[in-house]
């Protein structure tokens, strides 16, 4: 029994739903053209949903690009190395962080009415909504692989260019670019090393 096996084991999950979620996570870099329905789009934010941030604020907002027209608008914005897959992909989705979250938190957070007024500040409330944003982009990968598919996350991207022409009339900045889908041909990488507990964890 390996090292890792003997860990895995000390966890609730099987071991097979850890590999899928973790340890055969990939970021793939070709695509089929096997199609990814908006019921699978849908049930992956409804998993993803219920993962924490802070205060309930939900700040992330998914723009689904699928149509050749709205990949013509995105492309231009991606990196030249970035462009071939994202064009390939049945699927991109443009993460994004709504400033104006606090709007809903009459909703989300209904047992503190005044919640909304403790984002007053717009230089406070941008930070604070990509910091969570960040947290709910890190779920809605492991929603893709919960999904049984592939995400291609990206950050090579002009994301003023993709704000203006995506999200000129809505406050949203865009943080994260996932092609979603089936791997084609040659989709992965080398797989790189990765480093181990005791160069990260540090107890006291």
């Amino acid at each position: 029994m390996t090292a890792t096996t003997s860990l895995a084991d000390t966890l609730e999950v099987p071991q097979d739903i850890q590999n899928l979620l973790f340890r055969e996570a990939r970021t793939a870099n070709s695509f089929s053209d096997e199609p990814v329905s908006d019921e699978q789009i849908q049930a992956i934010y409804d998993l993803v949903k219920w993962a924490p941030t802070s205060m309930n604020t939900q700040p992330l907002r998914a723009l689904v690009i699928r149509t050749e027209e709205g990949k013509e608008r995105l492309l231009p914005h991606m990196s030249e190395g970035n462009r071939a897959k994202t064009a390939s992909a049945p699927v991109t989705v443009v993460l994004a962080a709504d400033t104006d979250f606090h709007e809903n938190l009459p909703k989300t957070f209904p047992h503190k009415p005044d919640a909304k007024d403790l984002f007053a500040d717009e230089t406070g409330r941008e930070g604070f909504a990509r910091l969570n944003s960040l947290l709910q982009v890190g779920y809605f990968i492991i929603g893709v692989r919960a999904a049984g598919l592939a995400a291609g996350p990206m950050t090579g991207f002009d994301g003023a260019g993709i704000d203006a022409e995506f999200f000129a009339d809505r406050k949203w900045k865009s943080l994260v670019v996932i092609n979603v889908g089936k791997p084609g041909d040659n989709p992965w990488f080398d797989r790189l090393p990765r480093l181990d507990y005791d160069e990260v964890v540090e107890t006291v």
